[in-house]
């Protein structure tokens, strides 16, 4: 059973339907059905959105690999808290005016950090569990 990475990914979902619906509400107010027509914002909100939907799946998919096989739940739990903050402090770091890069830059440490370390857990418990 996925119990861990159900509820990050449940989390993680939630976090892109809302930036989904800050993109449409800035295609609506500035009237522009596809790209962001010049407006700053929207640029931004779309960024912040597929940004998002670049690097979410892969972690979600590393915590699953995890979880099903059989690690700890806490060692899927960290990793996945570490992914919504890492996703959370970049969106914000996106969205906020004058751009904060310190935000993004630390989103993305994050983020990275976390995928790395997914990868290195994955291939670690792998082979804990071939050996055992």
């Amino acid at each position: 059973m996925l119990l861990i990475t159900s509820v990050i990914a449940a989390a993680l979902t939630l976090i892109f339907i809302k930036l989904s619906f800050n993109v449409i509400a800035l295609r609506r107010k500035n009237k522009v059905s596809l790209g962001s027509g010049g407006h700053e914002d929207l640029e931004r909100a779309i960024r912040a959105q597929a940004n998002f939907s670049e690097y979410v799946p892969i972690g979600i998919i590393l915590l699953a690999c995890l979880e099903l096989n059989g690690a700890p739940w806490w060692l899927v739990l960290v990793p996945g808290i570490t992914l919504i903050t890492g996703r959370l402090i970049h969106a914000k770091g996106i969205n906020t005016l004058p751009p904060d890069f310190s935000l993004r830059i630390l989103g993305m440490k994050f983020t990275f950090n976390t995928l790395i370390a997914l990868v290195v857990l994955n291939i670690s418990w792998t082979i804990y569990q071939l050996m055992h």
